[in-house]
């Protein structure tokens, strides 16, 4: 029998997963130890990393600013520069590496499961990861329903993820896919431990009709060979 990705067992094993990788997390965003593919191949993944940062930059999120499963922080320092953040995660380990690196000034920190996590606040934009947030058909949903991500009628969202050509992290062993219909994948830590986890590849258009059905107008748009990634807002 395929496995489901609403089985409480599968999202307590993705919880624990980050909460193991926390230490060796960034060595992914920095081409290092198994992530090195050689100077050519880590300076392009770096700079189509650099292209959705900037994009980042110029979507310019808000004063009130919800990042989920906001992880060891690589991202929330460019979400502070333009307000104040809510860091959502359920690990308390990426959590804390976050914390030293951004401290309290200007980022709130929840350890929290995002699928049993409520917003108390509404917020100008909302800030994630999709194998966070999203589990697969049928039926397509996650923390993104009205209101699960604070945002009121207009309210901003920016999103990123990995393609599946990117054929370097697959061939360092991060993950490999089981069953990419139902969308369950197994990554390996540094010491050889493996962990199932929920992960789908989205192809652009796809993705764009699934977040309209969930009350999103998004422009989705593709790196050459690492990132998905997009904004938008909610529909009035």
């Amino acid at each position: 029998m395929a496995e489901s990705p609403d089985d409480p067992g599968l999202i307590a094993e993705q919880i624990d997963y980050y909460r193991a990788r926390a230490g060796e997390y960034e060595e992914w965003y920095l081409r290092q130890g198994r992530y090195d593919h050689g100077p050519e191949w880590n300076g392009v993944f770096l700079a189509e990393l650099e292209e959705v940062h900037q994009a980042l930059r110029r979507f310019g999120p808000g004063c009130q600013v919800l990042e989920l499963a906001s992880g060891t922080g690589w991202w929330t320092g460019t979400l502070a520069r333009t307000g104040a953040v809510t860091a959502v995660d359920a690990s308390a380990e990426t959590l804390a590496h976050n914390r030293r690196r951004h401290g309290e000034a200007g980022v709130r920190y929840v350890q929290a499961n995002l699928f049993e996590w409520s917003p108390d606040r509404l917020y100008d934009a909302g800030f994630f990861w999709l194998l966070a947030v999203l589990r697969p058909a049928p039926p397509f949903r996650g923390v993104l329903g009205p209101g699960q991500v604070g945002a009121p009628p207009g309210g901003q969202v920016f999103f990123i993820d990995t393609l599946a050509r990117d054929i370097q992290t697959l061939a360092a062993g991060n993950h490999h896919r089981q069953d990419q219909e139902v969308g369950v994948t197994v990554r390996c830590l540094n010491d050889g431990r493996s962990y199932r986890i929920i992960k789908v590849f989205y192809q652009p258009e796809e993705l764009s009709r699934r977040l309209r059905e969930l009350g999103w107008r998004v422009e989705v748009r593709e790196t050459r060979h690492y990132f998905l990634y997009g904004s938008g807002s909610r529909a009035e």
